[in-house]
């Protein structure tokens, strides 16, 4: 293992004997990550609340099947745009995430014992509130993979550019093992993270959920391990912080990611609506591996995206001290015929702000979901259709997006970001 990367933006070594610093402050965040956050909870919610839905035979991709053409289209569009498309985002995001840390500590003065200290500390209080999160609401917790494979990726933290790259192809074997099964006509025998959300006995359902957690997040971390390298890698080029400088290469990956994930899903999302049959059992497999493994592509394309997009906002401030300050509102001199209007800007600094809060978020949709679609509480799982799940979805995000704006006009980060920051940092 490299203590520094042979090629590429070399991250300094950090001096001896210091002590690492506090966590990030709001005037050191970007604004790029933290959009691209608060965008892609949107997605995770449209890709978890179909889960929710039972009572009904159930497809690929763990789908419900479908009769009105409405609820099919917004299949179609969910399978095509937001499943597998969402987490290598939040992955590689994650993994940029562990940079821009490392970068901070380094720059005042902390050493690599002490970082790496603080970069264990915080992945085990995560798998923490991930175990807590599946024990309470959600077996398809993504916090304890991320956590796991946050902890995996420390070892390879330091490695060359190149061979951290090799590494990232190396993890997407079981990241296509894994699409591979989503080619599989689902049988009567639903998979257990569907049937907990299924029960009606809460207690039955709480003890399949740990099983499901305690089982498949080892596996999930293996799978997210591409994605989270690749982050690692972009956070050392700094691509997030600085978009404007970086344009070309962002566009570059935006076209083609999206692209790639579009074409290369399209077998499998066809499938899934029932425009087309079964192949046969092998290039069933081929199409939902090849699904998966270009939804990386298509995580990494929305991320540079959003990058473009955060570039003509780059002077927008998500600051709460002084909401009226014309600086803060229109951003730079020339105020909006820069960076657009205020409500965009607004817009831009609302949805920013759900992704400084993106755990706090996160969470409060497992919230929402569980009260609204499981037999024993709401019930509309049984009954809902997949478009009517979206619409859920996507006013669930909403209201993160507004309670977020609200904290952060009151200078407030979310309750699970304070807790979270209070444990790793209590030393």
């Amino acid at each position: 293992m490299q203590t520094t990367p042979r090629s590429g933006p070399q991250l300094a070594a950090p001096p001896a004997g210091r002590p690492a610093r506090g966590p990030v402050t709001d005037a050191e965040r970007s604004l790029a990550p933290d959009l691209a956050r608060g965008i892609m909870l949107a997605f995770i919610a449209l890709a978890n609340s179909p889960l929710y839905l039972h009572a009904r035979p159930r497809g690929l991709r763990l789908h419900i099947i479908e009769d009105s053409v409405v609820d099919t289209i917004t299949t179609f569009l969910v399978v095509t745009f937001v499943d597998g498309r969402a987490y290598p985002m939040f992955a590689a995001l994650f993994g940029y995430g562990m940079v821009q840390l490392y970068q901070r500590q380094v720059a005042s003065g902390g050493t690599w014992p002490a970082i790496q200290s603080l970069l264990v500390r915080r992945n085990l209080w995560l798998l923490v509130f991930g175990l807590l999160h599946a024990l309470l609401l959600f077996s398809g917790d993504i916090l304890g993979a991320y956590a796991l494979a946050g902890l995996l990726a420390l070892a390879l933290f330091r490695m060359s550019d190149t061979r951290l790259l090799a590494a990232a192809a190396v993890f997407a074997l079981p990241l296509a093992g894994l699409g591979a099964t989503y080619g599989l006509v689902v049988s009567e025998d639903q998979p257990s993270m569907v049937a907990a959300l299924s029960t009606p006995d809460p207690l039955d359902a709480t003890e399949i959920r740990l099983t499901d957690w305690i089982v498949g997040t080892p596996y999930s971390a293996l799978v997210v391990m591409t994605p989270m390298l690749v982050g690692i890698w972009a956070g050392r080029r700094g691509l997030l912080e600085d978009p404007a400088r970086h344009r070309r290469l962002l566009r570059r990956v935006a076209v083609v990611g999206l692209t790639v994930a579009v074409v290369g899903g399209l077998p499998l999302d066809l499938r899934v609506v029932r425009v087309l049959p079964s192949y046969s059992l092998a290039a069933d497999l081929i199409v939902a591996a090849l699904h998966t493994l270009t939804g990386v592509a298509g995580g990494l394309g929305y991320a540079a995206l959003i990058g473009l997009i955060a570039a003509r906002f780059a002077h927008v401030r998500r600051s709460a001290a002084d909401p009226a300050d014309p600086q803060q509102v229109t951003g730079s001199r020339d105020g909006a015929g820069r960076n657009g209007s205020r409500l965009s800007q607004s817009v831009v600094r609302a949805v920013a702000a759900c992704g400084q809060r993106s755990l706090s978020c996160y969470l409060a949709q497992s919230v929402v979901f569980v009260a609204v679609f499981t037999p024993y509480l709401g019930g509309l799982g049984a009954t809902t259709g997949s478009a009517g799940a979206a619409v859920i979805a996507l006013a669930t995000w909403l209201a993160t997006v507004v309670a977020a704006d609200v904290l952060r006009r009151l200078g407030r980060r979310g309750p699970a970001e304070t807790l979270l920051r209070r444990l790793v940092y209590s030393k």
